[in-house]
């Protein structure tokens, strides 16, 4: 009995504080306490999960060709290797986020973890050719929960840092692009694919192993009407980065705006006098802390006020990761020394062609991999400079553009001189390019929607743009291997350019903008928060 009557006092001392003006939300919150040595953490956890997803995907361009030596596969055989990890992604990329925005960040975490964990380490054992396609399926399933960790740390940043921690997220993904290419080059000329396949399944063990430190999501917490737990996560925040929150407890930005509103109502009218709302029929949710259900993640992403964001989001991911694995397959569809009907553009030397036999073209494989994922780190750095000065959408135009630029030489039958350097320096300036753009994107993506469907949303994106991943070997690099590599450069292109006009009809920017809470209050404050 005391017991209850005591959380009846804190309930009424909370209305009470909202009603004053003392309450402070999440983002009011972060801007207090700043970005700190918690974030740090929480940076270093989220980033492992990208790392881990970037080095297995990388894998894909090294294990095909010694599984079709070995195995004796047929290209299709070895085509159908990288299609059902991107099936598997595209799967996993909706039930991971569906998840996330039903049961929280955490829970998600853990499955996506544990999933990629032994399906990528028993992949090494495979006895076959079957078997290995069931598992990396799995693998996929896995990797397509990326974009949780993305939302996840979002969730955490300032929104004066949002733009730069989150380009410095994505370096994560480049350093485990990098990784690989690496560890391929190591291991597979001294080794073999099963050793790649298992040391590649490292990073993914440290995210179970250090799943136990990590918090749920504050922002998650808010939505689900979990204040309490929420408010103990920031005074963490606020203890580990030793600063101090805002006066007040920890409110939603809905009850925010029902306060603020209503307090701006009574200005207008001329009435000094401030009503008591914490007594008072015309705030109910501060009588009511549990609103009716709103509708499903998944439906609201087509309702009236998202469904244009959701298809424009779509039509972006798809045309982002068709260009960009495509350009990774490009090169090493070019450097294995596969296309005999382009000696000009080969980034193979003919030297290495007609000596060195398969070895130099395998070791060339790894090099000119190596060196491309390097370009993603100028990207990254171009990312950096330009996606807080300019704005989300202008970044990704620039960037298209400048990608349309590198790949436009490639469509011609130019006897150069060096073409191998050449040619490497294209694909080296495309990727920079499309990975620039990757990187703004996956920040646009989860700053369009509000936190009950932000994770559903990212992720149906993602899963669109699995749906590029899938078609791109298939169709382009296929192109490229039958002779047709101007086809396929035009195909490139047109994909850029569809993709930056889906930018430039997007109907707001997201720079500078607070991250919205609650579903009601996003739509109450669109024309407030949202240029």
């Amino acid at each position: 009995m005391a017991m209850a009557d005591s959380e009846m006092e804190e309930e009424e001392e909370e209305e009470e504080e909202v009603v004053n003006g003392h309450g402070y939300t999440v983002d009011e919150g972060l801007s207090s306490v700043g970005f700190g040595k918690f974030q740090i953490r929480m940076l270093c956890y989220a980033g492992l999960g990208y790392f881990a997803d970037a080095s297995e995907l990388m894998l894909l361009s090294f294990i095909g060709p010694a599984l079709q030596s070995q195995w004796l596969l047929s290209s299709s055989q070895q085509t159908l290797l990288s299609t059902v990890v991107f099936a598997g992604m595209l799967v996993g990329a909706s039930f991971w986020g569906l998840v996330s925005d039903q049961f929280g960040r955490r829970v998600s975490f853990l499955g996506i973890s544990i999933l990629i964990t032994l399906s990528s380490f028993l992949s090494s054992f495979s006895p076959n050719y079957t078997v290995l396609l069931i598992l990396r399926t799995l693998v996929g399933a896995g990797l397509g929960g990326a974009p949780v960790f993305s939302c996840w740390f979002l969730e955490f940043v300032p929104v004066s840092d949002r733009g730069k921690w989150m380009v410095v997220f994505s370096t994560f993904w480049t350093f485990g692009t990098i990784f690989e290419a690496a560890l391929a080059w190591i291991v597979m000329p001294r080794l073999n694919w099963r050793w790649l396949l298992a040391l590649s399944s490292l990073p993914s063990f440290g995210l179970v192993l250090f799943y136990p430190l990590i918090p749920e999501s504050p922002r998650y917490l808010c939505a689900k009407h979990r204040l309490a737990d929420a408010q103990h996560i920031m005074e963490n925040i606020a203890s580990l980065n030793q600063a101090k929150l805002p006066p007040g407890t920890l409110i939603t930005d809905l009850q925010q705006h029902i306060v603020h509103g209503n307090e701006e109502a009574e200005v207008e009218d001329g009435i000094e006098s401030k009503v008591d709302y914490a007594n008072s029929n015309t705030t109910p949710l501060l009588k009511n802390k549990e609103p009716p259900q709103p509708p499903s993640s998944l439906s609201l992403l087509f309702s009236q006020k998202y469904i244009r964001t959701t298809i424009l989001l779509w039509v972006l991911y798809f045309g982002n990761s068709f260009s960009y694995y495509g350009i990774i397959l490009l090169t090493s569809e070019l450097s294995a020394g596969q296309i005999k009907c382009h000696h000009s553009v080969s980034i193979s030397s003919s030297e290495s062609e007609s000596g060195s036999g398969g070895d130099g073209s395998s070791s060339s494989l790894y090099v000119d991999v190596f060196i491309t994922s390097l370009a993603e780190v100028p990207g990254i750095v171009l990312s950096a400079i330009i996606v807080d000065r300019i704005g989300r959408k202008v970044s990704m135009i620039i960037m298209f553009f400048m990608a349309s630029v590198f790949l436009l030489p490639m469509a011609f039958n130019f006897n150069f001189n060096s073409a191998n350097l050449l040619t490497t320096g294209l694909l080296f300036g495309a990727r920079m390019c499309t990975l620039g753009t990757f990187t703004v994107a996956c920040i646009y993506a989860p700053e369009l929607y509000p936190t009950p469907m932000r994770a559903t949303g990212s992720g149906v994106a993602s899963a669109m743009g699995r749906i590029g991943g899938i078609v791109c070997p298939m169709v382009a690099v296929g192109l490229v291997a039958g002779c047709h590599q101007t086809a396929a450069v035009v195909l490139f292109l047109l994909v850029l350019l569809i993709s930056a006009l889906s930018v430039m009809l997007f109907p707001y920017e997201t720079k500078g903008q607070s991250l919205q809470d609650t579903l009601s209050a996003s739509a109450s404050s669109s024309s407030s928060t949202i240029p």
